[in-house]
């Protein structure tokens, strides 16, 4: 690819990412309790035809399906001892499919990176030297696979955020991406408002920060507006497709159509994001539907 997505970034292109993985997993037959990382090696090809579905939706950046990828989060799958081989086979696919993708032009692979699924201290046991630790084993199998930026996504606590940063920019310095969840409407979990967390991830030298996950589309819209307001860099933004309702077999539904996405993700980029996707419950259709809008966007600018 002549292009870096760095240099793509500062020239200010409008991009589109990709979908959700765990949510379209589960309607594709991921069981419950299976740890999405677990499909790397029993359904390859279902990974792979998820990340073509996106490009072939109109996608320019997919998300390798490694949120749940440090050793600590992957012990819930017995797959602890060998997070950087799941890491890198995570890219593999990724990387497979964009090969055989058509159309699409450009395409970039961003290693995802969720949370460690535990608490610093002192409101939990992990030191922020071994989420240091982890967050960069992590961003190093990543780089090593031949990502092209890192997306350190749906995070909820400034310290594991920062961790996750230091732990990755010590070990390459590949694009990153920061992006939180307000899981309480205009806060996170542990109560930070986005204007704080925009200007703090400024101060840190990410690339980008953002907003992912998170609940209402009217909600994140005004944490996009309040980080449009606090920070000069560019925004990421990747909601979920609404909140979902539970079906008596337990299975979450998100009511938000494509089109109503689409029409959403004209007040992203109305509101200052460069770059557009969607999180849970964001199907290739309603990815197709973002990607319209985008190029709608584009034509306007």
């Amino acid at each position: 690819m002549s292009e870096s997505f760095r240099e793509a970034l500062v020239r200010g292109e409008i991009l589109v990412a990709d979908g959700a993985t765990g949510t379209n997993y589960q309607t594709r037959g991921l069981e419950r309790g299976l740890a999405p990382e677990q499909w790397l090696y029993q359904e390859p090809d279902q990974v792979v035809q998820l990340h073509r579905d996106f490009l072939q939706a109109g996608s320019n950046i997919i998300l390798t399906n490694t949120f749940g990828g440090t050793a600590l989060r992957l012990a819930h799958a017995g797959l602890e001892n060998d997070a950087a081989q799941v890491n890198q086979r995570a890219v593999q696919l990724a990387r497979r499919a964009r090969s055989s993708a058509t159309g699409n032009g450009r395409v970039w692979i961003a290693g995802s990176i969720g949370p460690s699924g535990q608490l610093l201290e002192p409101f939990g046991t992990l030191t922020r030297d071994d989420a240091v630790a982890q967050f960069g084993a992590q961003a190093r199998a990543l780089a090593d696979g031949g990502v092209d930026l890192l997306v350190i996504e749906t995070q909820f606590d400034l310290g594991e955020a920062t961790a996750a940063f230091e732990g990755a920019r010590a070990v390459t310095d590949l694009p990153i991406v920061v992006s939180f969840s307000f899981d309480m409407g205009t806060n996170t979990m542990m109560g930070l408002k986005a204007a704080q967390v925009a200007q703090e991830v400024t101060a840190l030298g990410a690339d980008m920060v953002g907003v992912n996950c998170g609940r209402s589309l009217e909600e994140n819209l005004i944490n996009l507006q309040e980080m449009r307001a606090a920070t000069h860099l560019p925004l990421w933004m990747k909601p979920n497709a609404g909140l979902p309702r539970m079906t008596d077999d337990d299975i979450a539904i998100y009511d938000v159509t494509p089109e109503q996405m689409g029409a959403a993700a004209a007040r992203w980029l109305e509101a200052g994001a460069q770059i557009v996707g969607g999180c849970c419950g964001t199907s290739p259709q309603h990815l197709q539907a973002i990607a319209q809008a985008v190029a709608r966007a584009r034509v306007k600018a």
